[in-house]
């Protein structure tokens, strides 16, 4: 799988980790930066994984922050994006599973190395269910074209 991995300067270890992790699972992992702790604008680092993530169909997108919800919302406010800032692997999943999410968000702050490394695990191997999860990811998308 194609990935697009970004982060802010608080996100920037992990990402590191979570880069070399997916990596190792066979997946080939594009780091859109930063690229040390260095203070950065993490609006800046969602747009650019959200907007690959939009123009390669197929390609997911890991976004870290301090605690993973400011790149969520910034991500969020592309259109056909689906970023979820999740907690555990139950929510990875399901963020798949039920809600077609294309980009997973951690907190650097608030997520431990093995639990993101468990995450972004389980966000990569689930898909989406479509069924009566589809009507619904449909709305989203209205919801989308009509702004």
């Amino acid at each position: 799988m194609k990935i697009y991995i970004g982060a802010d300067h608080a996100g920037f270890p992990l990402k590191e980790i979570l880069r070399e992790h997916l990596r190792g699972k066979g997946h080939e992992v594009l780091d859109l930066g930063t690229f040390s702790t260095e203070s950065v604008d993490y609006p800046d680092l969602a747009r650019e994984v959200g907007e690959k993530v939009r123009e390669n169909p197929g390609t997911e997108g890991v976004l870290v922050c301090g605690t993973g919800i400011g790149v969520s919302i910034a991500a969020n406010k592309l259109h056909g994006i689906r970023a979820a800032n999740v907690h555990d692997t139950n929510e990875a999943t399901l963020a798949r599973q039920h809600n077609d999410a294309n980009i997973v968000t951690l907190g650097a702050r608030t997520t431990t190395e093995q639990m993101a490394k468990d995450i972004v695990d389980a966000f990569f191997v689930a898909n989406f269910e479509g069924g009566r999860h589809q009507a619904r990811v449909d709305k989203i998308k209205a919801i989308e074209d009509a702004e």
